[in-house]
């Protein structure tokens, strides 16, 4: 799930540069397996007649959103490595995003990765693409979903489990009061997680809408919350760049409340080695890309298939603190955690 406030969309240029030509064609991964064209490496990697394997991956996130970003980087590391041809497209519309898998299944791909945000806008395209005899797997979002909508695979967290996990984070800190700010309404995963902390936080848990869309409305509606209602003592966010509006937001509305965060990046990290906030929810997103693309080519090249088709993969929940921030910094850096 995204991270960050998603910019504005572009949804007609992302489908037809994304599947006219692939964004992320690797001829270096190719090369990277060792071997000439007619060898062992080639005939791994592509097709009949050596031909690449065509991998397309569609999500719901963003351009330029950093939290896409690792996983499209995990995706291009896992196709480097086996020489197939990848095309990453990303859409925040559901609809655009059955688009893009519809020209997938049309352009013939050798197998498709997607995300359930909203699993059943996706369910009957996904169909479309099995029909087509094209394998499916799903990453990051609709773990409860992934089975019923069709999928082969899934990597990513369970957010019911991470929601759980924070809501004992929050009993263990002695929270009282959590406020679980939700920047994408029917988001099946940010709802999961907040649904999550209400479940095992002995405390008060109380849910905030509110637009992921415009930063500044996000701030400003956290910071009025806090104002009506002192006894909140967490803000609990659900990404990397909201945590961070949510700090600023503690301070202008002079709380004394704590933020925690699911998700992370490099300036999250930082946060918590400061003690701005007080811990991150770690799903490794890079993880998920890579995850997903190498399902995918050890399928069709060796009919594996993990976790036997019936339990997801599960990428995540693990806590990064201020004790272990410094592990993690250096991957945070380089864009892969």
């Amino acid at each position: 799930m995204s991270t960050a406030p998603p910019p504005t969309r572009s949804p007609v240029p992302l489908r037809t540069a994304a599947l006219a030509a692939a964004v992320c064609l690797l001829a270096a991964g190719c090369s990277a397996l060792g071997g000439d064209e007619d060898g062992p490496a080639a005939d791994a990697a592509g097709g009949p007649g050596g031909d690449r394997m065509k991998i397309v991956m569609v999500t719901h996130g963003g351009e330029g959103d950093a939290f896409w970003d690792r996983v499209r980087k995990g995706a291009e590391a896992a196709a480097a490595k086996d020489g197939v041809e990848l095309t990453y497209a990303g859409d925040a519309d559901t609809a655009d995003q059955a688009d893009l898998v519809r020209d997938a299944v049309r352009d013939k791909a050798d197998g498709i990765a997607v995300t359930l945000a909203k699993p059943q806008a996706m369910k009957a395209v996904v169909a479309e693409a099995k029909a087509a005899g094209i394998p499916v797997v799903g990453l990051n979002s609709g773990i409860d979903a992934w089975r019923s909508t069709g999928l082969l695979e899934y990597f990513g967290q369970d957010e019911s489990v991470a929601g759980r996990a924070v809501g004992d984070k929050l009993n263990d800190l002695r929270a009282k009061h959590a406020l679980c700010v939700i920047h994408e309404r029917g988001n099946v995963a940010l709802e999961a997680r907040c649904a999550g902390v209400k479940k095992t936080f002995e405390g008060e848990t109380e849910m905030l809408y509110v637009e992921g869309t415009d930063m500044k409305a996000v701030g400003a509606a956290v910071t009025a919350r806090l104002r009506q209602d002192t006894s909140i003592d967490e803000v609990v966010m659900n990404g990397a760049a909201f945590a961070l509006t949510a700090v600023e937001s503690v301070d202008e509305a002079g709380s004394k409340a704590h933020v925690a965060t699911f998700d992370l990046d490099k300036d999250l990290v930082a946060a918590v080695k400061r003690g701005d906030v007080q811990f991150a929810v770690d799903q490794q997103p890079y993880l998920q890309g890579y995850l997903a693309v190498d399902a995918l080519w050890l399928y069709r090249t060796n009919g594996n298939v993990s976790g036997g088709g019936v339990a997801p993969v599960l990428t995540g929940p693990a806590f990064v603190t201020r004790t272990n921030a410094d592990s993690v910094a250096e991957f945070a850096a380089g864009g892969t955690r």
